[in-house]
């Protein structure tokens, strides 16, 4: 695992999603059907077994059409040497080296300031570096195109703490409008949104407004608009800051099935209850540099004090 030496604020450089689906084998299907590449998984994902939620996709998959990721193995995440400085020479980042590999499942923690919003916007290009390099699925941001720019966004879903839903959309219309924008059909919009809601367990709900949907449900909704344009990477901002506990536990539950797709997942928190829970990767930052990164809880450390918490 790599090692490293990573604070937020802001910049106005602004610059465009699902792994692919739970799905099964083409060996696992109906008595007398036909066997096909893979079938889509259309239950409430709690209900499929976790050995079910994997995915191979087919070469033709691999390198979809204006996609900026290089195709191969090599990491997701690349921060080479990384500083952001902000006015009156303010550092956001200050010298962060990270690699996260591609299919890895990783915390972002510390405490307001201490880079994490900062990692975050350089990962999408809503920051640029003022040295180093941030490279995304092979991709060296700083040399990226600025017409380039939606492609690589539409190979990353985000996830935000206050879920960012259109209030007077339905569920579906929500989730349809990540592919409307992206330029696909009417009748690949009308399959995919049903396959994606009843991934994320909200079977039924579509037709439901934001405000008839309690928290949890709404970050589905959110997580579901993410993952629809099939995304190689999924970054979560504080998915669970505005949930309860039960709930929060249902969303990292869900956030860790799509992890088993093959999806890199980074998730920015300070919940220290769910890192310790799940036992994950995690990357502390504090004041714009990494002071652990292990797998483990919140702080594993002895000698730390926890105040990056």
């Amino acid at each position: 695992m790599a090692k490293a030496n990573g604070r937020s604020g802001s910049d106005p450089e602004m610059e465009g999603a699902a792994p692919p689906m739970a799905r099964i084998d083409d060996d696992i299907h109906d008595a007398g059907s036909t066997p096909r590449a893979f079938t889509l998984v259309e239950v409430p994902l709690e209900t499929v077994p976790a050995d079910l939620a994997v995915v191979t996709p087919p070469s033709s998959e691999k390198r979809r059409r204006g996609d900026v990721f290089r195709p191969g193995p090599g990491p997701m995440v690349q921060f080479q040497g990384v500083i952001k400085r902000y006015d009156g020479d303010v550092r956001g980042l200050d010298g962060v080296s990270v690699s996260i590999a591609t299919g890895e499942f990783v915390f972002l923690v510390g405490q307001s300031g201490s880079g994490k919003s900062t990692f975050i916007r350089l990962c999408i290009r809503e920051l640029r570096a003022t040295s180093g390099h941030v490279i995304i699925g092979g991709r060296d941001l700083g040399e990226l195109k600025r017409s380039k720019v939606p492609y690589l966004r539409r190979a990353i879903g985000c996830v935000f703490q206050d879920f960012r839903l259109l209030p007077d959309r339905t569920a579906s219309e929500n989730v349809a409008y990540a592919l409307q924008v992206t330029g696909h059909s009417r009748q690949e919009v009308n399959r995919r949104v049903p396959e994606i809601l009843a991934l994320v367990g909200l079977d039924g709900k579509g037709d439901r407004l934001p405000r008839e949907l309690s928290g949890g449900e709404q970050q589905r909704v959110s997580i579901a608009r993410a993952l629809v344009n099939q995304p190689r990477l999924l970054i979560a901002d504080e998915p669970t800051g505005n949930l309860d506990p039960d709930t929060s536990q249902g969303i990292m539950d869900l956030l860790t099935r799509i992890n088993r797709t093959g999806t890199t997942v980074l998730v920015a928190t300070h919940d220290r209850d769910t890192v310790d829970r799940m036992q994950q990767r995690v990357i502390a930052l504090h004041k714009g540099r990494i002071v652990r990164d292990a797998e483990g809880g919140y702080n594993e450390d002895p000698g730390d004090t926890g105040e990056i918490a």
